[in-house]
């Protein structure tokens, strides 16, 4: 924990509120967690198993405890070089109870997951960033298309295992107003194009 316990009571009487709330989590849904934890500012942290996103946020959404109905945002990381390379971090709030949870997953490119639009329709949109960005696929998603890029776009931009030079540049043309594609008009006998990833992990 990592809470200053030289406070006022108010703010101890709550650190023991949220004590609770966190131990009834783990008793009532035990499997499918790292771990879970409460972090300064008094939100709870739950590191979960992929697979029991959905299950967990569903409990958390529909328990009288929680009644965690705001869904603040998704945001994902990557980190090249692991197993589980990429970090999905969900936001949610409770406005009943002015609680706030942070749930935290570990994927790589290959898992599937389950999209939350059932309960927040506001994760539409979330869930179409990180498809674009990421590449990572959401179930139920009925409307998972690109949302910030071109819509020939190939690839995804926030990944690191993309080739920094190519043949051809993408720029946007004030005076046509439209997106254009041009071959690039470099010498290329001197360029050396070198399709590995160029990103270096520490």
């Amino acid at each position: 924990m990592y809470l200053n316990f030289k406070k006022s009571n108010s703010i101890v009487a709550t650190w023991f509120v949220y004590e609770k709330i966190k131990n009834f989590i783990v008793k009532v849904l035990g499997l499918g967690f790292y771990d879970v934890r409460i972090v300064s500012g008094f939100e709870i942290e739950l590191f979960v198993v992929s697979k029991k996103v959905y299950p967990i946020i569903f409990f958390l959404n529909k328990h009288s405890l929680c009644v965690l109905k705001t869904m603040v945002d998704i945001i994902c990381y990557d980190t090249l070089g692991k197993s589980f390379r990429f970090f999905l971090v969900y936001n949610l709030l409770s406005t009943q109870y002015n609680i706030r949870f942070r749930l935290i997953t570990k994927i790589n490119e290959l898992v599937r997951l389950v999209s939350l639009v059932s309960l927040f329709k506001s994760s539409s949109w979330s869930e179409r960033e990180v498809f674009d960005f990421f590449g990572i696929f959401f179930f139920c998603n009925k409307d998972l298309r690109r949302i910030l890029t071109d819509y020939g776009f190939k690839g995804f931009p926030l990944r690191k295992d993309f080739p920094l030079m190519g043949y051809i540049d993408v720029y946007y043309d004030d005076n046509q107003k439209c997106i254009c594609y041009k071959s690039l008009e470099l010498s290329q006998e001197y360029r050396n194009f070198n399709f590995s990833s160029n990103w270096k992990v520490i």
